[in-house]
C-alpha cells in the first residue's frame, strides 16, 4: 500500500481497528446492500445462534469478559459470547458481543431489535434452537406478527406421547419422519430419526449402567461398613445422579438404614419412565407458528441453523476468532469484527463458486489461486533512484479457466493509485 515496512508495527495496526471498529454499523448495512445486489439474497429467513470465544490473559480492562458456559471446554479462561444472523444461504448479515456469562436466552430480544431496525419486520422468520426458549422471548416472538421456528426441549415431547404411537408420519428421506400436532394456535413438529435412534438408546444404555456400577460400588462400601453416614451416601448418589444426568430420571433410589448402622441401598428403574425413554429416542420437536407449511418444508427450514454452526466452526478455526489475546474491550471487539469480515469474504467466494457451478465450499479455490504472486521488481537507475514495478504473476492454462468461470481478472500490474 505504499507504506514503509519500518513505519508498520503492532501498535500502530491495533490503532488501525480502533478507526475499523467505529464503522461496524455502516460496514453490516453496506455488506447487506452489496451482498444482495451480487446473489440476490433474500432476508426472509434469519437463523440465530450464540458461540463462544475465550481469552489468553486475565482481560480485566474488559467488563464483557466473564466466565461462563464455554463451548471450547475451556472453562478457565474468560470469555464472551457472540450472536450470529445468517441468511438461510448461510451468509453472515450481523453479530453483537455479549458477556461471557449471559445466557443464550437473554440475548435475543436484543439481536432481534437490531435485525429489525436494519432491516425491517415484515415477513421475517426467526430460527432458532432450543437454548433461545424463555416465556419473555416466546412472547417477543409472538408480538407485531413475528414468525419463527425454534427447538423445543425434549421433555415437552411427554405432551405428544399418544402421537408418537401412532401412524401418518410423513417421510422426509430414508430414515427421517416428521408429524404436525396443533396445540392452542401453535404447530408442533415432531421429528423421528433411526439413526439418532441408535445413537441415543447407545447413549442411556451407557449411562443406566454408569449409575448402576456406581450404585453397587456403594452398596458393597455401605455392607463392608466404610460409608456408615447416611447424609455421606446421599450426597454420592447424588453426584452420581448428576454426571449421568441423561439417565438419572429413570431411577427410584432409597437409602436405609439396617441392623448394626449399617447402610442398604434399593434402587429400581421406573417402569413408566424407561417406556417413554425408549418410546422419545431418536425424536426430537419444533415449534412455530407457521400455519401454512408442510412438516418437510419446517424441518429443512430448521435445520439449516446448521449453517450458522458451521460458521463458528469456520471462523474458530481457518479465521483465529479464538483464542483472543487482546485485552481491551474495545481492541477484542475489532478483532471480532475482523474475523466476520474474513467470514463474510469467504461466504462470497462460495456463493461465486457455487454460481460458477463448482459447489459451494471455496478451500480447493483458495489453494489454486495461491499460486498467483505479487513481486516487486527493482531496477535501479544512473541517478541513483530506484524504480519499483509490482507485477502480479499471470496464471497458467488451468487456473485461467478457474479464474474465467468465477468472473475474476488477475491485473498484470497492481497499482497504488
Amino acid at each position: 500500500m505504499g507504506i514503509d515496512g519500518e513505519k508498520i508495527y503492532e501498535n500502530r495496526l491495533y490503532r488501525g481497528l480502533d478507526k475499523l471498529i467505529e464503522q461496524k454499523e455502516k460496514l453490516q448495512q453496506r455488506l447487506k446492500e452489496r451482498l444482495g445486489e451480487l446473489f440476490e439474497i433474500k432476508y426472509d429467513i434469519l437463523l440465530y445462534d450464540v458461540t463462544s470465544t475465550y481469552f489468553e490473559g486475565a482481560a480485566e480492562e474488559n467488563p464483557k469478559a466473564q466466565r461462563g458456559y464455554s463451548r471450547d471446554s475451556r472453562g478457565d479462561c474468560k470469555q464472551v459470547c457472540i450472536g450470529l444472523v445468517v441468511t438461510k444461504e448461510g451468509m453472515p448479515i450481523g453479530y453483537e458481543v455479549f458477556e461471557g456469562n449471559k445466557h443464550d436466552s437473554k440475548t435475543v430480544e436484543e439481536i432481534i431489535d437490531k435485525m429489525e431496525k436494519a432491516y425491517g419486520k415484515t415477513d421475517r422468520i426467526w430460527i432458532m434452537d432450543r437454548g433461545m426458549i424463555s416465556k419473555g422471548n416466546m412472547e417477543i416472538l409472538k408480538a407485531e406478527g413475528r414468525r419463527y421456528i425454534i427447538g423445543t426441549p425434549k421433555s415437552q415431547l411427554k405432551k405428544f406421547e399418544q402421537e408418537l404411537l401412532k401412524g401418518d408420519w410423513q417421510k422426509v428421506y430414508e430414515g427421517l419422519e416428521v408429524k404436525l400436532c396443533k396445540d392452542q394456535g401453535e404447530v408442533f413438529i415432531l421429528c423421528r430419526s433411526s439413526m439418532r435412534k441408535e445413537k441415543d438408546k447407545g447413549i442411556t444404555e451407557r449411562f443406566i449402567e454408569r449409575i448402576q456400577e456406581g450404585l453397587e460400588k456403594y452398596q458393597k462400601q455401605s455392607k463392608a461398613g466404610r460409608i456408615k453416614n447416611k447424609n455421606i451416601l446421599e450426597r454420592r448418589i447424588g453426584r452420581l445422579l448428576q454426571r449421568n444426568q441423561r439417565a438419572s430420571g429413570l431411577f427410584e433410589i432409597k437409602t436405609e438404614s439396617v441392623e448394626e448402622g449399617r447402610l442398604e441401598i434399593k434402587w429400581e428403574i421406573k417402569k413408566d419412565m424407561k417406556e417413554f425413554s425408549d418410546i422419545t429416542q431418536g425424536c426430537y420437536m419444533l415449534r412455530t407458528n407457521i400455519t401454512d407449511w408442510t412438516g418437510e418444508e419446517l424441518w429443512r427450514a430448521y435445520i439449516q441453523l446448521t449453517d450458522a454452526e458451521e460458521t463458528f466452526k469456520i471462523q474458530k478455526n481457518d479465521l483465529q476468532l479464538r483464542p483472543v489475546f487482546h485485552q481491551k474491550q474495545h481492541r477484542v471487539e475489532a478483532h471480532i469484527l475482523v474475523c466476520f469480515l474474513a467470514y463474510v469474504l469467504w461466504k462470497t467466494l462460495s456463493q461465486m463458486c457455487k454460481r460458477a457451478g463448482l459447489g459451494n465450499e471455496p478451500r480447493k479455490v483458495v489453494q489454486e489461486m495461491r499460486r498467483i504472486i505479487l513481486n516487486d521488481v527493482i531496477l535501479p537507475t544512473r541517478q541513483g533512484n530506484e524504480i519499483r514495478l509490482s507485477c502480479v504473476t499471470q496464471p497458467d492454462k488451468h487456473l485461467s479457466i478457474l479464474m474465467e468461470k468465477l468472473k475474476i481478472r488477475v491485473p498484470k500490474r497492481w497499482s497504488n493509485n
